[in-house]
C-alpha cells in the first residue's frame, strides 16, 4: 500500500525552486510521485517504504529547508 508523506518546505521563491525540489524528491528511492506547491510551501510525496529523513535530506541538499507536517 502506498504511503503519503507531507512536508513543509521553506526557501522556495519561484517555479525553478519547485522543479528542483520535485526532482530531488522523485530521485529518492521508493518515491513514485511528488507534488510540490509554492503557494502552500509544501510537498506531498507518494511511494513505498518512504523514509522521511531521506526526503528531508534530499530537499536540504538542494538548498531548501523541509520538515514533516
Amino acid at each position: 500500500m502506498a504511503q503519503v508523506i507531507e512536508l513543509s518546505i521553506t526557501g522556495m521563491t519561484c517555479d525553478h525552486c519547485v522543479n528542483a525540489v520535485t526532482a530531488a524528491l522523485k530521485a529518492v528511492p521508493g518515491v513514485s510521485d511528488a507534488v510540490v506547491s509554492l503557494a502552500e510551501k509544501s510537498a506531498k510525496v507518494t511511494g513505498e517504504g518512504l523514509d522521511t529523513a531521506k526526503l528531508i535530506e534530499a530537499v536540504k541538499e538542494e538548498g531548501y529547508e523541509a520538515a514533516a507536517r
